[in-house]
């Protein structure tokens, strides 16, 4: 039986109405499919910025499973009276695909991040080997680092489906992995492509994820600002973001 579907809209983008259990349900569901599913994550800085530009908003509506990753858009489901059950992180999505796949030995290939890591390893690498340590069972088809042109992205694309991948994770950062999907989507023979920003250098080593009270307080956007100061201008869109809410809302 299909898992039942409901979604919400933030300025006519839809969000999956979903928990843990439902998304990892409707995962399954997109594995099963035909052709390549893309699964994207949004935050309140991707929802706005595909409130100025149309081709990322009709990216997201092309979307067959949109995560709700950002806190901003639960606090603003909320206000919006549509709340959603709770805040589905993309790396904690990620990590229970990679699960899944690996207990019914199926493939992934982790595409992105740097070239070097450390250790003379790409970070894409060093994120395959411990996962596949983690995850018993897990097939790591290939990996390849981010940092190429677009020029070479057929050569790429064709890298990955020789590998046999069943699933895609690209780590290249908003909205470039996104923009990847959507360009090569037609062209790859995976079952579903994720774009997942930083979590490959969170699994590698390289960068640390938020503790937990952060993390439980929805607060992981201020533990990413004191690690990198330079993305304070990138968090600003947080409370721009939940003022246009509001102030939409007051509008109807």
């Amino acid at each position: 039986m299909a898992v039942k579907r409901e979604k919400i809209r933030i300025w006519d983008i839809p969000i999956d109405k979903v928990n843990r259990q439902t998304s990892m349900e409707i995962f399954d569901e997109l594995m099963s499919s035909e052709g390549c599913s893309m699964i994207v994550t949004p935050n309140s800085e991707i929802i706005m910025a595909a409130s100025k530009d149309e081709q990322m908003a009709n990216l997201l509506r092309e979307a067959e499973l949109m995560i709700p990753d950002g806190i901003g858009l639960v606090y603003a489901s909320r206000i919006l009276g549509k709340p959603l059950p709770e805040r589905v992180t993309g790396i904690d999505f990620a990590d229970a695909a990679l699960s899944k796949l690996a207990k019914q030995g199926r493939s992934v290939y982790f595409l992105g991040s740097k070239p070097d890591g450390g250790s003379g390893k790409s970070v894409a690498a060093m994120a395959a080997e411990i996962k596949q340590a983690e995850h018993a069972g897990l097939t790591v088809a290939g990996v390849h680092h981010g940092y190429f042109q677009e020029a070479d992205e057929p050569q790429i694309v064709e890298e990955i489906n020789r590998s046999g991948a069943e699933l895609l994770l690209v780590a290249l950062g908003s909205p470039k992995q996104e923009l990847f999907i959507q360009r090569n989507r037609g062209r790859l023979n995976v079952k579903a492509a994720i774009g997942v920003g930083g979590s490959l250098d969170v699994w590698a080593g390289t960068l640390k994820r938020a503790p937990e009270f952060f993390r439980k307080h929805g607060l992981e956007w201020l533990y990413r600002l004191i690690q990198e100061p330079k993305r304070y201008k990138r968090m600003a869109v947080l409370p721009l973001f939940m003022i246009k809410v509001i102030v939409t809302k007051g509008r109807k």
